[in-house]
């Protein structure tokens, strides 16, 4: 059964997720303030399998309890973060997602929907994207990029990427098909469990993140390269 960190401070939407997720095969172990989610987190043995965070808490923001999860030691700082945000506000959701969240959902919220979401980022993070057919290597190298497909890592001259697992499922999509133009549907389409979002600038952020992460030179990159009008390509020649 898997075990989920719910950090939300308003009760009564505590309890309906709690009783709506426990029900659905979830244990969930609920706290109402950052704090206590991050101490629970360093102590929870085996860790959780998701955290479900909600961006206004009473003693530090969401954000900010984004920002030290994703700082601490692996494997605590790959744990998916899936946050729950005010309606009708895309900059918080912009922001959470340079910080390291792999999926937003705004309030009020159908409790379906959170469970979909939950499944979704869940599935991601335990099942790569497709390959294409003539794919059959593990791990694929471009210059000193390597993308691990079954360790799920990304590294530079043996030095390893942060990336979140969202985040690596967009590269390897990008990386397996690279040469190709993709547009943001069909990047959003090829990674497996994530269903098509009206709010486009997440791909974009994503890979404003991906490219932090393995460009020498965010202004100038080299290796994700974008097509106004269209999407982003992988370069087949790097360095």
């Amino acid at each position: 059964m898997d075990h989920l960190l719910l950090i939300e401070d308003d009760l009564r939407l505590a309890r309906m997720v709690t009783e709506y997720l426990t029900h659905s095969g979830y244990n969930i172990t609920h706290v109402g303030s950052g704090e206590q989610g991050l101490q629970f987190l360093y102590e929870s043995k085996p860790p959780f399998e998701l955290i479900i965070l909600d961006l206004m808490l009473p003693d530090m923001d969401g954000l900010e309890v984004c920002r030290k999860v994703r700082a601490l030691s692996t494997p605590l700082n790959q744990t998916p973060i899936l946050m729950l945000t005010a309606k009708g506000d895309p900059m918080d959701r912009v922001v959470g997602l340079e910080l390291g969240a792999d999926d937003y959902l705004g309030k009020p919220f159908e409790p379906r929907e959170l469970l979909a979401r939950i499944r979704a980022v869940l599935r991601r993070q335990r099942s790569p994207s497709e390959p294409e057919p003539a794919l059959h290597t593990q791990t694929l190298k471009f210059g000193a990029l390597e993308i691990d497909k079954d360790a799920r890592t990304v590294s530079i001259d043996g030095k390893i990427c942060d990336l979140t697992s969202y985040q690596f499922d967009l590269l390897l999509v990008l990386a397996e098909r690279a040469g190709r133009v993709l547009s943001r549907d069909q990047i959003m389409e090829s990674v497996r469990g994530r269903e098509l979002d009206a709010f486009d600038r997440s791909i974009d952020v994503h890979i404003g993140r991906i490219r932090l992460a393995i460009e020498s030179d965010i202004k100038h990159p080299k290796r994700i390269l974008t097509v106004r009008g269209v999407g982003y390509v992988f370069a087949k020649q790097q360095d």
